[in-house]
């Protein structure tokens, strides 16, 4: 995607913004995802830093090929390419067990053997209200056989307080009393979540964290993570989620939950990337913007702390207005490859036609769908089935006028929009008649009925051979059937 210049007051990043993905069950990247994943590409643009994606894939059964593959086909749909190799955080499992070993030897983390009874009455000691929890082992000697199965958790500070000073939501304190000793090592020697995303960060030189705030809590943890290996601590900011149009968490009930379904609906990227974009943060009473705008406006600090809303209204809007200023010949191709994914008939030469009628009609089209809708008087094979009303339309007198209509158009010298345009506004002088004796005929004999821009514009659409070989066919029809 095309960069803009960093804005002149933007903090330099010397390090990256990371996107994280873990595989979802369902199959798909999840419109709350892109969004994050559009927040940090636009802040490592904005401040002339890395965008960085990690697959975090430790979740073996979820993590399936397809489960993956789905993640960078909505990241390609949207035009968000790493900046970097991507890291897939299961092949780093040694190295997140090699800072283990390292902090056992500092005495920041050590060896638990609590059995299932012991752990889940301590689980409920602290949901009772208790203190957080704090194994027995946590200051006790080895038991007598230690290669019993056990786990390898973290000693993190009984006292005091940690802050996660947060871009968004600012400053945010959390005791650390109640922050229990979270494992860092499974019994099987499989690191865990906030583990392993502390030392990929650190590894992969990531200074900013942008993510949903969901996650706000294990900021809290992973500072103490940081601290305690002696680590700089990244920059976090904790984004709200994005809800339904009536304020409840997104679910399918509201529709669309999967960047895939945006792009079968036929939205676009650049308007998708313009609505995400919008979608808890803003530029002024700016709506509809370029991805270079964005990258110069972009500032996590704006991001409001307030859920946002799914406007279908406003994304539909927004779509619409970059639609009309993408280049014809790729909604042409966009607009194919939707026809035949509907299994719509369509002749030999429809790329062509397509290629024809899409400047004539994008104006009025919001998705590709409705698009596709708009071009299909143009799809229409000769002799095209008329409606019951235009055939009716077609008497004696509005056939003899459409007689000389046709011999006027067929001596145009030029064949275009605004040419077509006088041609039918003089030739309703000529005739002392206004447009409505002959133009809902003309209009039903060149479309077939299907929905249509004004005259000038379907014509110019079909070229001068198929709207005179469509008007020949209706008046040869109509006398037939005298």
């Amino acid at each position: 995607m095309t960069q803009s210049s960093p804005a002149p007051t933007a903090p330099k990043i010397s390090g990256g913004v990371v996107t994280r993905f873990a595989p979802s069950p369902t199959g798909f990247l999840h419109i709350g995802g892109a969004r994050t994943a559009l927040f940090n590409w636009l802040y490592a643009r904005h401040t002339g830093g890395k965008f960085l994606v990690r697959v975090e894939d430790t979740d073996r059964e979820r993590s399936t090929e397809a489960a993956v593959a789905a993640i960078f086909e909505g990241l390609d749909w949207l035009g968000l390419k790493s900046d970097d190799e991507v890291v897939f955080q299961y092949s780093r499992a040694d190295r997140h067990r090699a800072v283990v070993e390292e902090m056992l030897a500092a005495g920041r983390a050590y060896r638990c053997w609590m059995t299932v009874e012991e752990l889940a009455a301590a689980r409920e000691a602290a949901r009772a209200g208790g203190p957080a929890l704090r194994s027995p082992w946590r200051d006790a000697p080895p038991p007598n056989d230690p290669s019993l199965p056990h786990v390898i958790r973290f000693k993190g500070p009984t006292e005091g307080t940690t802050l996660v000073d947060d871009l968004v939501k600012g400053p945010v304190t959390f005791n650390n009393a109640d922050l229990d000793d979270l494992v860092l090592l499974r019994a099987d020697g499989a690191p865990t979540y906030n583990l392993a995303v502390v030392v990929d960060d650190h590894d992969m030189g990531v200074t900013h964290v942008i993510r949903g705030d969901d996650h706000l809590n294990n900021a809290a943890r992973q500072t103490l993570i940081y601290q305690a290996m002696g680590w700089t601590v990244p920059a976090f900011g904790h984004i709200p989620l994005i809800h339904g149009p009536d304020g409840a968490k997104l679910s399918k009930r509201h529709g669309a939950q999967a960047v895939g379904e945006f792009a079968d609906m036929g939205y676009i990227p650049e308007g998708m990337r313009n609505y995400l974009a919008r979608l808890g943060w803003g530029h002024g009473d700016d709506e509809v913007f370029s991805d270079e705008q964005a990258i110069a406006w972009f500032d996590v600090k704006d991001v409001v702390k307030a859920p946002a809303r799914l406007d279908w209204a406003k994304l539909n809007f927004i779509n619409g207005q970059h639609l009309r200023k993408a280049d014809d010949a790729r909604l042409a191709d966009l607009t194919l490859k939707a026809l035949n994914a509907q299994g719509a008939f369509l002749p030999a030469d429809a790329a062509a036609r397509l290629l024809a009628v899409v400047p004539q009609v994008k104006e009025g089209a919001k998705t590709i769908l409705e698009l596709a809708e708009h071009c299909a008087f143009a799809l229409k094979v000769r002799p095209l089935a008329l409606e019951d009303k235009t055939v009716k339309q077609l008497n004696d007198e509005t056939r003899e006028r459409l007689a000389r209509l046709r011999g006027q158009l067929a001596a145009a010298p030029v064949w275009g929009v605004l040419e077509l345009e006088s041609l039918l506004k003089a030739f309703a002088e000529s005739e002392g008649v206004g447009f409505g004796k002959f133009g809902p005929s003309l209009r039903g004999v060149l479309t077939g009925g299907a929905q249509a821009p004004d005259l000038n514009k379907i014509m110019t659409a079909l070229g001068r051979d198929e709207s005179l070989g469509r008007l020949d066919d209706a008046l040869a029809r109509a006398h037939e059937a005298l």
